[in-house]
């Protein structure tokens, strides 16, 4: 295996939001994480105008490399930025997060302990006052809490905050680039991952503040995709396990929607539980869209940069 002198590569697949990008390698100027050991690789997939003047004014203070391609969708964004990576370790987050300044440094930690393991790091809500971005954010904390009991043993991240051993990656070729939102491609390459036996950790110091601003309509088409992601991910690891189609217990939905009961502050809490139902609908519907539109040979979206989730 190759062993490069650069520790980390961070690659941010980018398309269209120039303003989140800026604030993106902003944050990344105030890593605590010694400036020689990382770099910075940006992906533009194919704006509708080239980002590279957002990127430029940050070559002086990172090791920044800028790649632009043709509209392909994220996953084949990141796969880009891998191959151009020189870096041990690929750290993969988004260009609307901004990590926080001990982010690198707390992941060299959790890798002391596990240099082979697929690492992933805790998201933060950066607009608590929308309350259809805490809606998703709470449904990611509610996935991370179900999947990943221990954090020595977890088996699902989402790709806006985990990092994995270059080598590793490549062996793996990379995201599924059959996934054309930025929608179930992450649950995909964990759940590869493990099929292989590579280890995943969980390093809730690890941390990413991700400012998505969601309306109720932008809400239910991000939980739709999800939907039309979940159907992708099931027909691809059906080929790869022959697994059929499993769908949660009850108890899943039930706490799911009770979660922010629990969890939220009374004024915040009914609202967002409504909006976790209307997530569950958005990607029941998506679901069965995709299924229905794969089943008459009619081609998928492309590049959307939502969060992930992983119902269904």
């Amino acid at each position: 295996m190759t062993v490069y002198a650069m520790q980390f590569s961070i690659v941010i697949p980018t398309y269209n939001r120039p303003k989140r990008l800026q604030q993106c390698l902003s944050s990344l100027t105030e890593l605590s994480y010694p400036r020689d050991r990382f770099e910075v690789v940006v992906v533009d997939d194919g704006s509708q105008s080239s980002l590279a003047s957002v990127a430029a004014p940050f070559k002086t203070a990172l090791n920044l490399v800028f790649i632009r391609q043709s509209n392909s969708g994220p996953a084949s964004a990141r796969n880009t930025g891998a191959a151009a990576a020189q870096g041990n370790y690929l750290v993969f987050t988004d260009d609307d997060c901004q990590p926080t300044y001990t982010w690198l440094t707390a992941l060299e930690t959790a890798l002391q302990e596990a240099p082979a393991a697929l690492v992933g790091g805790r998201t933060l809500n950066a607009l608590p006052h929308n309350l259809c971005s805490t809606a998703s954010q709470v449904l990611i904390d509610y996935l991370y809490g179900f999947y990943n009991p221990d954090p020595s043993t977890a088996t699902f991240f989402a790709s806006n905050n985990f990092a994995v051993p270059r080598a590793a990656y490549l062996d793996l070729q990379g995201f599924d680039t059959s996934f054309p939102l930025a929608a179930g491609e992450d649950r995909e390459f964990c759940d590869r991952w493990r099929y292989y036996q590579h280890p995943m950790s969980y390093s809730p110091e690890m941390q990413v503040r991700h400012a998505h601003q969601l309306t109720l309509r932008s809400f239910w088409r991000q939980h739709f995709n999800y939907g039309r992601g979940a159907f992708c991910f099931h027909q691809v690891r059906a080929h790869r396990t022959e697994d059929t189609i499993k769908v949660e217990a009850l108890s899943f939905y039930w706490n799911l929607l009770t979660y922010p009961l629990r969890h939220l502050p009374l004024k915040q809490a009914g609202p967002v539980s409504v909006l976790m139902l209307v997530s569950q609908v958005a990607n029941v519907a998506g679901f069965f869209w995709e299924k229905a539109q794969q089943r008459q040979g009619k081609p998928s979206g492309t590049h959307d940069t939502a969060p992930k989730g992983m119902q269904t």
